[in-house]
């Protein structure tokens, strides 16, 4: 292996031997402890040390850097306390997650290191949003973000990459290709010579680095890194580099030939470059001994720390109270007395532009946002007064803009997604329920991020434009989900979304957007979230809904003014206000739940339950659910009113007022 020092100093050449050699110490220790059942699983790095390390070494402490699972060398070398890398490893309290997550599955802004999920592909994204961040505050920063080349397969790699080419964002893409995905060989990977070429197919540059010498990495990496923070850009850089041990130590080697396998360990970064230095006479073996004694002590002394440190305690109300971001909600009243009789979708746009003003780090993306102002018009007109840079047109790239949004916030800024419709939404399903959900409760970071979600049926739009589905999210813990009914609520509501730091999925029924007006105040205002709304009383039964169902509701009993009944608009599913629901069950001693989304699984299931477990005493009839048929949503205009449960509600209530 040839070494090519350049201007490296002495003691940078000593700092990337000892770089490398710490986390490969660290992994021994490692494998033993497995072998000792002190630690669950461990994802091996050796023989990689090279590419975490220059790559790290390269970038100011400053910069954000996104590794993966055979990445120690990022978090030793940005210098973590190895007590807290330990304690994290055996899920202890002063572990990063508390016990949450296993190995690196965690981020910390104190060193900026954002760690990744086991679905590999958001992270490429979330590298795009805080690079954009970046750009936007206009900050000379670089962010380096790790993908295998098993994962360059994946669509986020590529919707990832589409988006920074676009965008020109300042990410240093780093694919380790280390020859195998767990067992399966690059060749049935993919089918070109070099994952680097896949560049030109996105207008971006590339570099193949040898990823098993540390100083072309560190060298041509901190190149790299000048050159993108003078001019803002993308790279893609291949390391050519060998996983030397299994995709986790139970999967083993046996499926790599010895050939292979002996021809990489000769190799390997740290015994290659050691030599080199010995040769140099930038060290000697006695300087190479007080090296190794001086790790091998900080190692067993935080490791005897992590493991003296007591199991992590069990506490429900704790646990249950960080799967959110505290949010210390303001209610805030409109200045004047004056309003505006308007429709559901300009209380959507007065709202996001109100909103836009107060928070001027507030960014907008999604499909034909921008001039166009999104398909159901909301942000037009956006754009002479915030400008292209903060209401952002995107690809069709559901996934990755997701993943944006929750890079934005991650480096301090907000984001509103749009849905073109919220059928789409299933196309960035997993940022949003794996990591969106699941980031604060994991490390303690927040998803400042609203996903606007046009949906619902009525209109003729058949099975892909037409769901209402919000059951999705409701079930996912760390999530917040709203659904209005009225312009005042819708406005109000949206305003609360985007001051709230968590994520929300707020529902925006596309058949009320023009047909349904009501009095908005023209000041800005936020309303509560948990606070359902009371929109009629009786005394004989509670209807139960929100969004559409809130008007089919209405429109029935104007129908049957005998039915004296408690209408509630819930207007948010996530929380829910058990409150108000249970308040009106036990006043009517009935209770009938309206929702357009197909009954099993949903809204009402969830409502009735908990009726029946907290209110069963006052009960004078069954619970009634009523809901959409078990099909998709159909096209034609006798199908989908069949599909759809105005009328059954309407035979439904009479049956329960008359029970």
């Amino acid at each position: 292996m040839r070494y090519h020092v350049g201007n490296l100093e002495e003691q940078k050449l000593l700092d990337l031997y000892t770089g490398m050699l710490k986390p490969r110490m660290i992994e021994e220790k490692m494998l033993i402890l497995l072998r000792q059942g002190k630690i669950s699983k461990w994802f091996s790095g050796i023989g990689q040390e090279a590419i975490s390390v220059g790559v790290t070494k390269a970038l100011k402490e400053d910069e954000y850097i996104l590794p993966m699972h055979r990445n120690l060398g990022v978090f030793t070398s940005r210098n973590i306390s190895l007590n807290r890398l330990f304690a994290q490893w055996q899920g202890k309290q002063s572990g990063f997650t508390q016990g949450r997550d296993r190995s690196f599955h965690f981020g910390t802004q104190e060193y900026k290191i954002i760690g990744m999920i086991s679905h590999l592909g958001p992270q490429l994204g979330v590298a795009d949003g805080i690079a954009l961040a970046d750009m936007l505050r206009r900050k000379k920063r670089v962010t380096a973000v790790f993908t295998g080349e098993g994962a360059t397969s994946e669509g986020d790699f590529h919707e990832a990459l589409n988006v920074a080419s676009v965008w020109n964002l300042p990410v240093l893409f780093c694919i380790e290709n280390n020859g195998y995905g767990l067992s399966t060989p690059t060749k049935e990977q993919y089918n070109c010579e070099h994952l680097a070429d896949r560049a030109k197919g996105y207008g971006i540059e590339s570099r193949i680095i040898d990823g098993n010498n540390i100083l072309e990495v560190f060298t041509k990496v901190d190149e790299l890194c000048k050159t993108i923070r003078k001019r803002p850009r993308p790279i893609l850089i291949e390391f050519k580099t060998f996983r030397m041990r299994g995709h986790e130590e139970a999967s083993g080697t046996k499926y790599v030939p010895d050939k292979l396998m002996k021809e990489w360990g000769r190799k390997d970064p740290i015994s290659n470059y050691e030599s080199f230095l010995l040769e140099e006479g930038v060290l000697t073996e006695e300087h190479i001994e007080n090296i190794k004694q001086g790790i091998a002590e900080e190692i067993n002394t935080n490791l005897q720390s992590a493991f003296d440190e007591p199991e992590v305690s069990r506490d429900e109300s704790k646990e249950l109270k960080e799967v959110y971001e505290p949010f210390d909600y303001q209610n805030i009243e409109p200045k004047s007395n004056e309003s505006e009789n308007i429709r559901f979708v300009d209380a959507v746009s007065q709202g996001l532009e109100q909103s836009m003003y107060r928070h001027n780090e507030l960014i907008i993306m999604g499909q034909d946002v921008a001039e166009y102002g999104g398909v159901f018009k909301i942000t037009e007109g956006f754009v002479p007064k915030f400008g292209k840079s903060r209401v952002r047109n995107t690809p069709i790239c559901e996934s990755a803009i997701v993943s944006t949004a929750m890079g934005l916030s991650i480096n301090g800024m907000k984001a509103v997604v749009e849905m073109q419709f919220a059928d789409f939404v299933s196309s960035g399903f997993n940022p949003i329920v794996n990591y969106l959900a699941k980031v604060h409760y994991r490390w303690n970071e927040k998803a400042d991020v609203v996903i606007r979600m046009p949906c619902g049926g009525g209109v003729g739009a058949g099975p892909f434009h037409s769901q209402t589905n919000e059951a999705w999210f409701t079930k996912t813990p760390g999530l917040k989900v709203v659904y209005p009914a009225f312009p005042y609520d819708a406005k109000g509501l949206l305003n609360t979304a985007i001051n709230d730091p968590n994520p929300v999925l707020f529902f925006e029924h596309k058949g009320l957007y023009r047909s349904i007006r009501g009095d908005v105040p023209t000041d800005y205002y936020t309303l509560p979230f948990g606070k359902a709304s009371l929109l009629r009383e009786g005394n004989s039964i509670s209807i139960i809904t929100y969004g559409a169902g809130v008007h089919w509701a209405l429109e029935t009993l104007d129908k049957h003014p005998e039915i004296d009944a408690d209408v509630v608009d819930l207007r948010t599913l996530q929380p829910l206000d058990t409150e108000t629901i249970f308040n009106s069950v036990r006043k009517t001693g009935k209770l009938i739940v309206l929702q357009e989304d197909t009954l099993f699984g949903g809204m009402a299931s969830d409502i009735s339950a908990l009726v029946m477990e907290n209110c069963f005493e006052y009960l004078d009839a069954p619970v009634k659910r009523v809901g959409s048929l078990e099909t998709p949503v159909p096209f034609a205009k006798p199908l989908e009113q069949n599909y759809l449960p105005k009328k059954r509600f309407e035979k439904e209530l009479i049956e329960l007022y008359e029970y």
